[in-house]
């Protein structure tokens, strides 16, 4: 039994034992059994078995190099490396486009990120307030009609009634006919004019005369809103003004 123990302190498979069987004072009959040691053989092994089947033998998980880590560390530094520099270059292209390229289609997008475009509300004709259509020394008598045409006839120069645009010029019987647009919907129409000082699509003033008449003709002056022509005027010297 000593060569049993030592295997079993080793937790070491063994194949053979030593059984030694001391004789009894009185023989018994013999039985048949399995063999003892046989059986001794298979109880050890089956205890050290159960022994290392509890334990994890696996091998270890292999540690990464250093060399690894460090190729790892250095990537990932090359990668933000590289973003920064794309974002200076970028950051770059931007601002020499809008030093030497103002209008050029990348800073009208990230013109319209920033600032949005906001809806513009147009005002309605009888907000704006109006002006002479002659200078303030001229001796021209303006007078206004039933159906809201302002008339003069008399050399000077020809003023609009407001701000605005010039929407077209035309030549009728040898004068000239100009269209204001000072909104969308509201503009003003002067005929037998000279000549014109300005072209279609140029910004004119109220305080500014935009045009010049010989006096030969009569210069008229009607105003539309939507197309239909505007009656509810009054005269306040030479100045129209809104009806209340």
């Amino acid at each position: 039994m000593q060569d049993l123990d030592y295997a079993e302190m080793l937790e070491i498979p063994v194949s053979t034992v030593t059984v030694t069987k001391k004789k009894g004072f009185f023989r018994r009959r013999a039985k048949p059994r399995d063999n003892l040691k046989e059986r001794v053989v298979d109880s050890v092994n089956e205890r050290v078995g159960a022994y290392v089947e509890g334990e994890d033998l696996s091998d270890p998980p292999a540690k990464q190099s250093d060399k690894a880590l460090r190729f790892g560390k250095d990537r990932e530094s090359m990668v933000l490396f590289g973003e920064m520099a794309a974002v200076c270059l970028i950051a770059m292209a931007i601002f020499l486009t809008n030093i030497f390229m103002p209008n050029s289609a990348i800073n009208t997008f990230i013109s319209s990120l920033v600032n949005p475009a906001k809806e513009t509300v147009e005002p309605q004709y009888n907000e704006f307030t109006l002006s002479s259509v002659v200078g303030a020394g001229s001796s021209a008598e303006v007078l206004l009609s039933d159906d809201g045409v302002l008339s003069f006839t008399a050399e000077g120069t020809v003023y609009p009634v407001c701000d605005g645009k010039i929407a077209a010029v035309t030549l009728q019987n040898d004068s000239y006919v100009v269209k204001i647009a000072h909104t969308s919907e509201f503009s003003s129409v002067i005929t037998g004019l000279t000549n014109v000082y300005y072209g279609v699509g140029d910004k004119v003033y109220g305080t500014l005369p935009f045009a010049y008449t010989d006096g030969a003709g009569e210069v008229t002056v009607s105003l539309y809103n939507g197309g239909e022509l505007i009656d509810g005027l009054t005269l306040s010297g030479a100045v129209p003004v809104w009806k209340a």
